[in-house]
């Protein structure tokens, strides 16, 4: 059974996984980010999205909604 041999690889996987917890309000003993500013983890983001969207064989989804498209009606006079 292919299933189980997959389920038990993923329990194992997840025995080998490093777990830190933080609470709200304590300080962050994470660095790694310290010298970024938010432009720049929002790009991070980004990246990681398309490469989430690429992973699954999707185009990268776009607003159905064009908004540079505009009609300027003035009133008359």
């Amino acid at each position: 059974m292919p299933e189980v041999d997959d389920d038990a690889a993923v329990r194992a996987a997840r025995g080998r996984m490093r777990v830190r917890v933080s609470r709200l309000g304590e300080p962050d003993a994470d660095t790694d980010l310290a010298g970024t500013t938010a432009a720049e983890r929002v790009e991070m983001m980004w990246q990681l999205a398309q490469d989430a969207w690429a992973f699954m064989g999707e185009p990268i989804a776009e607003p159905g909604l064009s908004r540079h498209i505009v009609r300027v009606i003035r009133p008359a006079g």
